[in-house]
């Protein structure tokens, strides 16, 4: 018999495409089109959810696609996904803060509405600065507090969202944490307004990993 976490996960996973479908298809189109756009090499999809970047990476030339996604159910709907669309990748049973792969040997990173789960975000940056060559990209596509009153309401709203939306934070300041990490040079970011309460708005951007030692396993 599943206990209450397990039933809650797997319910999640189950509902997740069908609610998240309106906002894929009419507002994050273009955005997952941005994560994959102009790749090439060893490319990892951090917490890959259900695959929704997948048909954005299926058929690119010269690419190795790698995921990494910690929840079960949501790994086997990714696989599924993944056939699909014929994109032949290995989804691995791994969490951000501790990735399965060498030190530089990546070319790109892909977060796309992830780092609001993780559990240690700091730790997860640290392991994409570890995992990536020094030149490679982290390319993120994420939801953040707001500003004012929004998000006052979002740091208020996060506790229960976080127990109904698969541990989701609805209050992280990922663009501001992403612009200080040492082994990053933001190039490019962009703030959009979309999404719906508690999750709005969004940042988007690339960032290069800077030449060094990168930062070690937290």
């Amino acid at each position: 018999m599943l206990g209450f976490e397990d039933a809650s996960r797997r319910l999640f996973a189950a509902l997740y495409d069908p609610l998240v479908w309106p906002a894929e298809r009419f507002l994050f189109r273009p955005h997952r089109q941005y994560l994959a756009g102009d790749l090439s090499g060893r490319v990892l999809d951090l917490g890959c959810g259900t695959g929704a970047t997948f048909p954005h990476l299926a058929g690119v030339p010269d690419l190795t696609v790698y995921a990494v996604e910690p929840d079960p159910y949501m790994r086997g709907r990714a696989a599924r996904r993944a056939a699909s669309v014929g994109l032949d990748v290995d989804i691995a049973a791994a969490r951000a803060e501790q990735l399965p792969f060498a030190a530089e040997s990546l070319d790109a990173v892909l977060a796309g509405m992830v780092l609001c789960t993780v559990e240690d975000p700091a730790a997860a940056l640290a392991e994409v600065a570890r995992v990536l060559r020094p030149g490679g990209e982290l390319r993120f596509f994420e939801h953040v507090r707001g500003e004012g009153v929004r998000g006052r309401l979002q740091d208020r709203a996060t506790p229960l969202w976080r127990r109904v939306a698969g541990g989701c934070h609805a209050n992280r300041a990922t663009g501001e944490r992403i612009e200080a990490h040492p082994r990053f040079r933001v190039t490019d970011l962009t703030r959009l307004d979309v999404g719906v309460f508690p999750v709005r708005p969004f940042v988007r951007g690339t960032a290069v990993r800077v030449d060094g030692e990168a930062t070690a396993t937290v």
